[in-house]
């Protein structure tokens, strides 16, 4: 593990593979935190590729360097965080790689600085043009209950008191009974004991459905996030047919958003952690992804 000072976090980070190599910046979802790609990032340095996994804003070993400074869990917070990170490591462009909220860290990236982004790869979460969130129909507002959970005093009250309960259900119901381990389990949310962890998740979900505080330091790169509607980078979206979080369905027909090239792949007995779940079969469409966009690759 190594760390990265911005202005704001001390940002911990997994750092492996060639120096000289093309970067794949990796953004990890919630609840989890960088182990959800460390077998596809194996994969991916296989493919020739270094890896950059940093732990977002309220997980793992990353802090916050002021008290004060605002709990923002926005996407635009966590884009804003990957391009400091890239910035402190001189980073001039690589692939990005997210999965939930990190595939949300990627939109937004690809909206504020596509010229560092080469290419995109999201995991688990389709695009919302001009980064706006919007009711869905029943079936997928069912299975977003806790979001809507959260937006109630009870309801938070109620995951401030049990964090890593509240986090377990989520990896219970999103994927297929059984892809998990319960070591696993454990093992991961040793990154939701992070002091800002309930914080980051509450004001992230809240702030979407209901008027929250937010960092006015964003208030620009939220504003062209909102004035962009379609991404110039070309962009690969996977997800799992069993996802029980954001259905398959809900992240097709987005080709028009896409004028720089789009495809989008669904896994058999895949929940919403593909990159867990089927690190091999990821990979191989990053890699079929990849030689669309550089035919003479080997």
């Amino acid at each position: 593990m190594k760390t990265q000072a911005t202005e704001l976090l001390q940002i911990a980070y997994l750092d492996s593979g060639p120096a000289s190599a093309p970067v794949a910046l990796m953004l990890h979802g919630w609840p989890d935190d960088p182990r959800g790609l460390t077998a596809l990032a194996a994969l991916l340095r296989a493919q020739g590729y270094r890896t950059v996994i940093p732990w977002l804003r309220g997980f793992g070993p990353t802090r916050f360097l002021a008290a004060e400074t605002c709990r923002d869990g926005r996407g635009v917070a966590l884009a804003q965080d990957a391009i400091d990170l890239l910035d402190g490591l001189r980073i001039d462009q690589c692939v990005v790689i997210g999965h939930d909220w990190g595939a949300r860290a990627g939109y937004h990236l690809a909206a504020l600085v596509p010229e560092r982004v080469t290419a995109l790869v999201t995991l688990g979460l389709g695009y919302a043009p001009n980064g706006r969130f919007q009711t869905p129909a029943f079936a997928q507002s069912r299975l977003w209950w806790y979001q809507w959970f959260m937006t109630t005093e009870g309801g938070a009250n109620k995951v401030r008191k049990d964090p890593i309960g509240f986090a377990r259900i989520q990896w219970e119901t999103w994927s297929p009974n059984g892809w998990f381990e319960a070591a696993e389990f454990d093992r991961t949310a040793k990154s939701f004991e992070n002091p800002d962890w309930v914080s980051i998740t509450l004001h992230g979900y809240r702030s979407r459905w209901q008027q929250e505080r937010v960092d006015p330091r964003y208030a620009e790169a939220q504003r062209r996030i909102e004035s962009t509607a379609a991404l110039n980078v070309p962009t690969l979206m996977v997800v799992g047919r069993e996802d029980r979080a954001d259905y398959a369905e809900e992240s097709q027909g987005s080709m028009s958003c896409f004028p720089g090239g789009y495809r989008h792949r669904v896994l058999d007995a895949v929940g919403h952690f593909p990159a867990r779940e089927a690190p091999e079969r990821v990979a191989a469409e990053i890699d079929a992804f990849r030689h669309s966009l550089h035919p003479a690759l080997p």
